[in-house]
């Protein structure tokens, strides 16, 4: 008996699934590929997804060809790993803030931190230096939140930063947004005097991780000249938030008063 991972799916579908492959990659397709096999409704699977508009055609693919949902979840997953082994399954860009070049197209620093946050499905973690309150950052977060992302924001303190920060907590720039944890470094555990939580990054799912020299303030997203990279699968993410998560279980990193007051 031949594999079923050997033979196509019937032509609309196997078209269907190789288009939606390069949207969607080899961690959401096995997503997909887990709630056909699990037997959610089409409306629910195209809910929870995070590209709803690639899931769809492949969805009405196989509801219009018949194709039952074992043999459909595994052809799916064959296609992730090969998708996987033929992509490396990551993938890296430069993102910038700051004045733009007409010869080198670049990702914006802001738009790729919205991204990030925007394709949270279940976890999001932010790290920052310095925060100003951010109309489209809260939105954001606000809307994670609102489809049940768990939101982990690390900030530095006034009294951790010392003279290098004024004006309000970093901590202020999240009041009032139900669903998202505050946390810092206290100073009482810092080792090294003057050792400032310097760190700014935004992991999601711990399959996308923003580094960058940004704050998330206006002026390090938009005004500054500021570097990072945008990585997309592979280890990096995940071991970054597998660290903030032992930090705080550790109890390195401490809950936060909204509003920033350690």
């Amino acid at each position: 008996m031949s594999d079923p991972l050997d033979r196509p799916g019937p032509p609309a579908f196997e078209a269907a699934a190789a288009q939606a492959a390069p949207r969607l990659g080899g961690a959401l397709l096995r997503e997909v590929a887990d709630r056909i096999a699990g037997g959610w409704p089409d409306q629910a699977i195209l809910g929870s997804s995070r590209d709803a508009g690639a899931v769809a055609p492949l969805l009405e693919a196989r509801r219009s060809g018949a194709v039952p949902q074992a043999e459909a979840a595994a052809y799916l997953r064959g296609l992730a790993a090969g998708y996987v082994r033929g992509s490396g399954a990551v993938s890296v860009e430069t993102v910038w803030s700051g004045p733009a070049s007409h010869a080198v197209p670049i990702r914006a620093t802001a738009q790729a931190l919205l991204e990030v946050v925007e394709e949270a499905h279940s976890e999001l973690v932010l790290m920052t230096y310095s925060a100003r309150r951010n109309d489209a950052i809260r939105g954001a977060l606000a809307s994670a939140a609102g489809r049940g992302v768990r939101i982990d924001v690390v900030v530095e303190t006034l009294e951790g930063a010392g003279s290098a920060l004024g004006g309000d907590e970093p901590g202020a720039a999240f009041a009032g947004l139900d669903g998202v944890d505050l946390w810092h470094w206290p100073t009482a555990l810092r080792e090294e005097k003057g050792a400032k939580s310097h760190a700014k990054l935004a992991v999601a799912d711990r399959r996308v991780l923003l580094v960058s020299s940004a704050n998330l303030t206006q002026s390090g997203v938009a005004r500054n000249i500021e570097a990072g990279l945008l990585v997309r699968g592979g280890d990096a993410p995940r071991r970054v938030a597998e660290h903030i998560a032992e930090l705080r279980a550790r109890k390195v990193l401490a809950p936060l008063a909204t509003g920033g007051a350690a």
